[in-house]
């Protein structure tokens, strides 16, 4: 009786390591899906919408895969790549800010300091907008929401900000392995959304 206890204990957190590991295993296949759905350029919101949404449906064990994953995208796309434009604009300017600061004008160090302190904060309102994107959302009320969230809930913001960092550095020291770190850093703004949802 004591053995056929340890057994199914035993068996009990294997399944728990396999469904964690799954779970992993399926964040580095949608970073690839990810990766591919935003080489449109202006195609990086909508991406990150459907593998987000993906993700969702995974940890709620619900069906889906690659054609849902396409299904979402192509929904997404409707009003993300105007998202996505806005975001190179943005990028844009504070390269300039950056390259102003770089030139020694007066301010230019400040400039461009609060530049990239606001680009990074337009990413992750971008990031948590994404991670709550369902087919019918309008992209400005959710960016809307979610730049309140991420001024509201910093913690989650700065987790966010630290998946991104990951991604930063793997495409730095090994650049292949910065295609599937982008699904974890969909997982993590999956998971500050729903922590912050539970709040």
């Amino acid at each position: 009786m004591a053995e056929a206890r340890v057994k199914a204990r035993a068996r009990r957190r294997e399944s728990v390591f396999g469904e964690r590991f799954a779970v992993f295993a399926e964040c580095l296949l949608t970073g690839v899906w990810i990766a591919v759905a935003s080489l449109g350029v202006v195609t990086y919101p909508a991406a990150f919408a459907a593998g987000a949404r993906h993700l969702r449906r995974r940890t709620a064990h619900e069906g889906g895969g690659l054609r849902e994953f396409v299904a979402d995208f192509g929904t997404a796309l409707r009003g993300g790549w105007v998202v996505g434009l806005a975001g190179w604009a943005a990028a844009g300017a504070v390269w300039v800010d950056v390259l102003a600061a770089r030139a020694g004008l007066p301010g230019g160090p400040l400039v461009g300091a609060v530049g990239i302190l606001a680009l990074i904060g337009v990413a992750v309102a971008l990031l948590r907008a994404a991670a709550v994107w369902t087919p019918g959302a309008a992209w400005r009320a959710l960016l809307a929401d979610a730049g309140r969230r991420t001024v509201l809930d910093p913690a989650g913001s700065f987790l966010v900000v630290c998946g991104l960092a990951v991604v930063a550095l793997s495409a730095w020291f090994a650049p292949p392995l910065a295609v599937p770190v982008l699904g974890a850093v969909a997982a993590a703004a999956v998971a500050v959304e729903e922590r912050y949802r539970h709040r």
